[in-house]
């Protein structure tokens, strides 16, 4: 309800009070898909979206005029979010902004949800580690691993080393769960359990440097550009405590509103084209409606250990 209905409607979203404006922005101008789509698109996804960003501290990606326009990463909302919004405030040594801590964002319901995209954070990224209730960091409970694509490889050749990645994980007691980046590439992870935040990082690096000596013409493990051409980067430092990860049904920042979608392994070992794999909100709408969230494994049920003895032996 809204004395300015039009413009800037007021809306109760489970008992919590928002201001909207701008809802026909349009923040993709090659598709037309305006600010209010935005909201729409992510409050439609909330249901499969919020179990995995719950307790995990949001890094927004924020397009305030849209994908063609300058846009920033945000950490630290401490100084405009309603009170209504959990924060949890994160060590961030070494801060580009000068900051040894900063008040992120728990997206924990809707009306959180919502508030984000009304900032046109059209990117959320989260870290592979949760918060407990008093704030505190818990050990990794996901595995990542991030294949990026050099031209003229596409997603075609990430799927191809994908099925070998699922192989090697399969080997040490891991399930591995594909979705595309939105972008160019895609990610697999493994739900994992730890004791120790850094051996993650030094498993995916043990890994990725195992399938590059066996596959040395498709992988490389190194971030030095000169080596990726035509080959995919197993991106494996995705996985230092420090670093967020796009996530799953996340929208990206790219010309069309597409999005950070859970795939299956049939889709995977059927990829032949990169537009195979291409999802937009709409389509991702659709697709939870009949597949349901194929990331669901990764929130509860099994979570093997992920011991030293795996980095040893690999």
């Amino acid at each position: 309800m809204s004395s300015k209905r039009d413009h800037n409607p007021v809306v109760d979203i489970e008992g919590r009070r928002l201001k909207m404006s701008n809802l026909d922005k349009v923040l993709y101008p090659e598709a037309g898909f305006t600010k209010g789509e935005v909201i729409d698109y992510y409050a439609s996804i909330a249901p499969v979206l919020l179990p995995h960003v719950r307790d995990r501290p949001l890094t927004l990606k924020r397009y305030p005029d849209g994908v063609e326009a300058s846009s920033f990463f945000e950490k630290d909302v401490a100084g405009h979010a309603p009170d209504w919004v959990r924060t949890v405030r994160i060590d961030t040594p070494g801060s580009s902004r000068g900051s040894e801590y900063a008040d992120f964002a728990l997206v924990q319901d809707l009306p959180t949800l919502v508030w984000v995209a009304h900032l046109a954070s059209l990117e959320l990224h989260v870290p592979q580690w949760t918060v407990g209730e008093r704030g505190g960091r818990r050990e990794p409970d996901l595995l990542v691993f991030d294949l990026d694509p050099g031209e003229p490889a596409t997603i075609v050749e990430c799927c191809q080393v994908a099925v070998r990645l699922r192989e090697a994980l399969a080997e040490d007691g891991f399930e591995a769960y594909p979705k595309t980046s939105g972008s160019k590439g895609m990610q697999l992870y493994s739900p994992i359990r730890t004791n120790e935040s850094e051996r993650p990082r030094d498993y995916a690096r043990m890994l990725a440097q195992r399938l590059e000596g066996e596959m040395p013409d498709l992988v490389v493990s190194r971030m030095t550009k000169s080596l990726r051409k035509g080959k995919v980067l197993i991106d494996w430092s995705q996985n230092n405590p420090q670093k967020t990860t796009v996530a799953p049904y996340s929208l990206r920042a790219r010309p069309q509103p597409t999005v950070s979608t859970p795939i299956t392994w049939d889709e995977v070992a059927s990829c032949n084209h990169a537009a195979d794999l291409v999802f937009t909100a709409d389509d991702v709408r659709r697709r939870t409606e009949s597949l349901g969230d194929l990331f669901e494994p990764l929130i509860g049920g099994s979570r093997p250990l992920l011991s030293a003895k795996l980095i040893n032996h690999g």
